[in-house]
């Protein structure tokens, strides 16, 4: 039986940018805070200038040679980084693939049921994975459930597009159901009138 750690030894992970008195290159190539350049200056002025205007030296490009080198307000720098990975983040569109499973002989209720568990997953901007499954005997007649999923299309026909047409694996039957454009641009529309 393995004895369990009772401390881990991994170092905490700092931040790679090399500031300040953590640049060890004899010359940088140094751009002032207001984007001009300055041109190849040795360390220690640079450090000096820094110092001067109460600004941080960072290292912006340490592959160059020499490396660049600006003076900014390092704190600053970085909050402003997190503020556009956070934004980067919120704008990033996440697709869910949700799943309806069926049976060949189901009822007029349920189905009205499943019908609208994929409107409601259409509207929430998610793919639909339509499952039929077959058992027993009723695995002879695949037509029965080609022509249940095909009258699921046309019902929900105005929110969805066939991304996947029905094929048969084994036992069971797929199609999958994407939102339309015209749902999704309406859907962006009605996001769009909430914020506001």
């Amino acid at each position: 039986m393995p004895v369990p750690r009772r401390f881990d030894r991994q170092p905490p992970e700092r931040d790679p940018t090399r500031i300040n008195e953590r640049i060890r290159v004899a010359e940088v190539r140094l751009i002032d805070e207001d984007g001009s350049q300055i041109g190849v200056t040795k360390t220690d002025d640079a450090l000096r200038m820094a110092s001067e205007r109460d600004l941080d030296l960072v290292e912006v490009a340490p592959d160059s040679r020499p490396p660049v080198a600006r003076l900014l307000d390092y704190s600053k720098y970085k909050y402003e980084q997190e503020q556009k990975a956070k934004a980067a983040r919120k704008h990033q569109q996440q697709v869910n693939v949700r799943e309806i499973k069926l049976r060949p002989k189901i009822a007029d209720h349920d189905y009205g049921t499943k019908r609208g568990h994929v409107e409601r997953f259409l509207k929430q901007q998610d793919k639909v994975k339509v499952t039929i499954m077959f058992r027993g005997r009723e695995q002879a007649h695949p037509e029965r459930g080609r022509a249940l999923l095909e009258r699921l299309y046309e019902d929900v026909a105005e929110m969805a597009t066939i991304e996947q047409h029905p094929q048969q694996e084994g036992r069971n039957m797929h199609m999958m159901l994407a939102p339309s454009r015209q749902s999704v641009a309406g859907a962006e529309e009605r996001a769009a009138a909430a914020e506001s």
